[in-house]
């Protein structure tokens, strides 16, 4: 065999791992844990809670996902998921029907959003000095609201069964699917993602084409918004009373896993797929952990180092490709 022949052989080899190194590592972990605990992991119920669970990460993931494609940072997402599932049940209690009271939350993280996008592209604050404003104001209001205690409600059973089981698979995991389709779209054929993308690799360039950072940024950014406050809303239905305490855990394992699966399916870029991808190794990992003994701990220092491995990664990733686009431009002259 040619040393061409080869090296072509091994870039392709590398390119498919790059591409589908995350899917890999999945079943990979999927077959190790499986086969260190046959009785418990590989079960049916043991992947229905995984999923159930790990929806709500995977929407906030999604929702960091979004103003991530224009190189922003949406810290208030955390926040705005606490906020949301206390203040769902906290309405209800107050005498509003759960669709009303919904329809408040969902308008509350659009305002939200708004508020963000405006910050950064209007008055020209940084996004993570920004976002961490108003995630931090979103969080006093919300120990203001609780006063440091519970919320409980009678809840409809139509509301908690927005945490119900359709066909055998747990509702959250439908919205997940639904959602990511939606983004899916957006992004891989529509002119709105192409734009996000575009000023997030370079702002100039959007510039000169006419794509307006105000419009497209702070639209990411309502979102995103809508999208942590519907994830609060379902994680209500499953909690059933609501904690100011709730919302800021879900935060590291979301940019985790948005920047994580900016290293697969679309190396160098953040990408709906790889993001879903990254949450489900992060879930099965922990998951997977959990039954073999792991100490309580071991998920937070896990998801810490997670997050500078992926930051390196998509570093790296992002580096690769646009020396790759640099390589093929004279090529194509």
């Amino acid at each position: 065999m040619s040393p061409r022949v080869r090296g072509s052989g091994g870039r392709a080899f590398s390119q498919a791992i790059s591409v589908w190194g995350l899917l890999v590592l999945l079943v990979v972990l999927i077959a190790v844990f499986s086969a260190l605990k046959p009785d418990t992991f590989p079960t049916y119920f043991n992947f229905r809670s995984i999923i159930n669970n790990r929806a709500i990460s995977a929407l906030l993931a999604l929702a960091v996902f979004l103003p991530m494609t224009a190189n922003h940072f949406d810290l208030s997402v955390g926040f705005l998921l606490g906020i949301a599932q206390v203040l769902v049940i906290g309405l209800q209690g107050q005498g509003l029907s759960w669709p009303e009271a919904a329809g408040v939350v969902l308008l509350l993280g659009a305002l939200v959003g708004l508020c963000n996008g405006v910050l950064v592209t209007v008055v020209g604050i940084d996004s993570f000095i920004a976002t961490l404003g108003t995630g931090t104001l979103l969080y006093g209001f919300n120990e203001w609201y609780t006063g440091g205690q519970q919320v409980v409600a009678r809840l409809p059973e139509s509301f908690i069964g927005l945490s119900g089981v359709l066909f055998g698979i747990p509702l959250p995991a439908i919205y997940v699917l639904v959602l990511s389709l939606a983004l899916w779209i957006v992004f891989e054929f529509l002119p709105a993602g192409r734009h996000l993308y575009v000023l997030g690799a370079n702002p100039r360039a959007a510039e000169l084409n006419g794509i307006s950072a105000k419009r497209y940024v702070t639209v990411a950014f309502v979102a995103a918004g809508v999208t942590a406050a519907f994830a609060g809303i379902v994680l209500q239905s499953q909690l059933q009373v609501g904690q100011s305490s709730v919302g800021q855990e879900y935060l590291l394992p979301a940019f985790t896993a948005a920047l994580l699966g900016a290293t697969s399916i679309r190396p160098g870029r953040v990408n709906v797929w790889g993001t879903i991808l990254a949450v489900a190794v992060l879930a099965v990992t922990v998951a997977g952990l959990n039954q073999l003994g792991a100490p309580f701990f071991v998920e937070p220092i896990f998801d810490g180092a997670m997050l500078i491995l992926a930051v390196g990664l998509a570093v790296t990733a992002a580096k690769r490709r646009v020396k790759l686009s640099a390589a093929t431009i004279p090529a194509s002259k």
